[in-house]
């Protein structure tokens, strides 16, 4: 074809099957990519059923149309399971509603049985056009300039069953849900020693479960992925009695919805309360969260991660070739991947029929390693007697540095797990100088009941760290109180000061003991770990403070200027504008410019002047010693011709607030598992190396304190490399609409 008859390209983006938190975010990154693009953009209404009636549910849509919806709940443009879309006649209708508006292109959200029912349809495509031919319903012109479909999914799915991902649209925001339920459960069920059986959603999955067991503090769960054998219930009333002993004034139980024995008879929620009720005496209660899992506003995760697979998945479709095979656009490790579509469903579908086999190891697998690793986790944390044998070991805990939402979680894990692999574990209150000082107190597994939930810290923390000319006086602190080794959750004082110390301990015998380091820090600057502990609150609560920012504004015409923590690293900056949909973000390591604010008020004017409303920008505290946050406002407000109004807002320790999300009290708890795993293991070999946790070959493991200079800017406090960093493109891309016209892409005859 000609470059002169070359076509401007369409696709088309779609939700359907059930909906989640953040489908919304993926539809806006789907629509401004492809204008940013040059191609035009449609949304489907009601899903593929709109795909069948065509009409006024496929509409055009341009950049406004796709603005202020990432913080919405659900699907702004609708979903619905369609019988028609399942026979060839409705499939045929599709074909012609979407060649007569030039689309061959899909961007599809929702389950398996969507992303299954449009790739059938991408193989039927050729015979269609051809019998829409014959039918005289399409010329052979249209069918010839539209010969290939091309498909790319994304999972939108709360229950996170999907193989090929980390985690689904909507898996993170239903955790927000549960914990929410969860946590209001457990102070009335405390206040009257009751207990609760609480049914999470996951037909064939038990990721919800597991995470919001961690989470929550349960006592028990149950999962699809191991049917219990005969007798689970007198494994169940043992556990809880257990508890109860140990201190504990509730019980909760978790059930995934799809639970079945090794018989194949359902596990209800009820039958495990009558249990609970006719063979422990407990007054127990049933709560089914059902829908309400569905709903609410997306989790800051479930706003910038679909962001990025719809930017992704726009690409995949937009950029096809002839050969292309129908891609999986997920997430493994905070970056986008692919995978062959069909590949992933039928590994997806297949995980049932491992279930029912009983071939646990093989439906663990397949969920992938964390989830196994999670379940190892639970069962360590949940049993108040120890699994293990004493091995006379004492392990300290210490916080260093700042406050993180997340460290009791982490304290509250190392403690019990610690217990069940016979350790004894104390606590040192108030950081380093607490130890110095003598302040270390055994903690016992009922210590620490619901410490998982609070925000805070409970055995306190100092920004006070040792210099290395106390390093004999760390030492004389180590050997008085008989530690074996050191667990020290905190943020950059804490590697610091031991990264100091560290070169000292050959020099002094008594700092001859392993020390591992747990990442804890709202600020995410840490070497060998994307996502310390605490991060995933703070970002949270910033989001949310955005989001009643914006509400505020609706009424008048205003430009806000939004300053984060995060010292010179601009992860929370950063995030938190691509979660809200900010127009500019200044961080420390892109420092604003006076040629860069004179383009962006430029700007600003123009999109007031054309009918904008609202206008968000987000500093990162330490982004520049010149340019402050008041500067912004002054510079804003006196360029502001009178169209808008300017405030700043400077958010504070509100982002170290907060109760902790799901997610900070999980993999608090997971990665305190892992240091005790690594500290129990240094111990029985002799050794005493200090390390960091990290990910080593996209596992997690450990990495030497000694060398970490060598990734990470000590002078700066953030690592050398930083991932999201990686993601400012995007952010351009999606934030700005284009100001020249944009070059249609070519394509290419296919």
């Amino acid at each position: 074809m000609a470059p002169s008859e070359q076509r401007r390209p369409a696709l088309a983006v779609l939700t359907s099957g059930g909906d989640s938190q953040g489908m919304n975010a993926t539809v806006r990154a789907v629509v401004r990519t492809a204008i940013a693009r040059g191609a035009d953009a449609y949304a489907v209404y009601e899903g593929l059923q709109g795909l069948v009636d065509g009409g006024d549910r496929i509409r055009r849509f341009d950049w406004d149309d796709v603005s202020g919806i990432m913080h919405l709940g659900g699907t702004v443009i609708g979903t619905a399971r369609s019988a028609d879309f399942r026979e060839r006649q409705g499939r045929l209708r599709a074909a012609r509603n979407l060649v007569e508006r030039g689309i061959d292109r899909l961007v599809v959200v929702g389950g398996d049985g969507s992303l299954t029912g449009t790739d059938i349809f991408r193989e039927e495509w050729p015979g269609l056009l051809d019998e829409l031919v014959a039918t005289g319903e399409l010329s052979a012109e249209q069918a010839e300039a539209h010969r290939q479909l091309i498909i790319a999914g994304a999972v939108g799915s709360i229950d996170n069953d999907m193989v090929g991902t980390d985690k689904t649209i909507g898996a993170d925001s239903a955790m927000h849900r549960i914990i929410e339920a969860i946590d209001a459960l457990a102070s009335t069920a405390a206040s009257h020693q009751r207990s609760f059986v609480v049914e999470v959603m996951g037909r064939h999955c038990g990721y919800l479960t597991v995470l919001c067991a961690i989470a929550g503090g349960a006592d028990y769960i149950l999962i699809p992925e191991v049917r219990p054998a005969p007798g689970w219930e007198d494994e169940l009333i043992a556990r809880l009695r257990a508890g109860r002993a140990a201190g504990r004034r509730d019980n909760l139980v978790l059930v995934a919805e799809g639970c079945h024995d090794r018989s194949g008879t359902p596990i209800t929620p009820q039958m495990v309360a009558d249990v609970i009720t006719q063979r422990a005496g407990e007054d127990t209660r049933v709560t089914i969260l059902g829908h309400v899992q569905r709903g609410g506003a997306p989790s800051a995760y479930d706003r910038w991660m679909p962001t990025l697979m719809g930017h992704a998945a726009a690409n995949e479709v937009l950029d096809a070739g002839r050969d292309h095979v129908s891609q999986l656009i997920g997430i493994r490790g905070n970056r986008v991947t692919r995978m062959p579509l069909m590949e992933a469903v039928a590994l997806t579908r297949a995980i049932p029929g491992l279930i029912e086999a009983d071939d646990v190891k093989g439906a663990m697998d397949a969920r992938g390693s964390s989830f196994a690793e999670m379940v190892r986790v639970f069962e360590g944390i949940s049993k108040p007697e120890p699994v293990f044998p004493s091995q006379g070991t004492r392990i300290g805990i210490l916080h260093a540095g700042g406050l993180a939402p997340g460290m009791n979680a982490a304290v509250a894990g190392a403690v019990r797990f610690g217990i069940s692999r016979g350790h004894d574990i104390s606590g040192i209150h108030g950081g380093f100088p607490g130890l110095l000082r003598g302040d270390v107190r055994p903690l016992g597994w009922a210590d620490v009941e619901g410490w998982v939930v609070r925000p805070g810290c409970e055995l306190g923390t100092s920004r006070t760290t040792p210099a290395p000319e106390q390093a004999a006086e760390m030492a004389a602190a180590l050997q008085e109180h008989s530690l074996d080794a050191l667990l020290v959750i905190g943020g950059h004082r804490a590697y610091a000061a031991l990264y100091e110390l560290a070169p000292l301990r050959e020099e002094h015998p008594g700092l001859q003991v392993p020390v591992a380091l747990l990442p804890a820090s709202i600020d995410n600057n840490l070497p060998g770990w994307e996502m310390s502990v605490g991060a995933d609150t703070a970002l949270n609560e910033i989001v949310k403070a955005i989001d009643m920012i914006r509400v505020a504004a609706s009424a008048s015409r205003r430009a806000f200027v939004v300053e984060t923590m995060g010292r010179r690293c601009g992860f929370l900056a950063f995030l938190s504008a691509l979660s809200i949909g900010a127009e500019e973000v200044y961080l420390n390591e892109d420092p604003p410019t006076l040629a860069r604010l004179n383009a962006d008020v430029a700007e600003m004017v123009a999109g007031f002047r054309a009918g904008r409303r609202f206008h968000l920008s987000v500093r990162n505290e330490e982004a520049s010693e010149g340019y402050t946050t008041e500067f912004l406002r002054q510079l804003f407000t006196e360029e502001s011709q009178g169209l808008f109004g300017v405030r700043a807002q400077i958010l504070g320790h509100i982002q170290q607030g907060g109760t902790p999300t799901a997610f900070d009290r999980a993999h608090g708890a997971a990665l305190a598992a892992t240091c005790v795993d690594w500290l129990t293991g240094q111990v029985l070999s002799g050794r005493h190396d200090w390390r960091y946790i990290a990910v080593v070959d996209d596992k997690v493991s450990t990495a030497s304190l000694t060398k970490m200079g060598d990734t990470y800017d000590l002078e700066a406090r953030r690592p050398r490399e930083q991932w999201w960093m990686e993601l400012g493109e995007v952010m351009e891309l999606l934030a700005k609409r284009p100001t020249e016209p944009v070059e249609p892409l070519a394509t290419a005859d296919r």
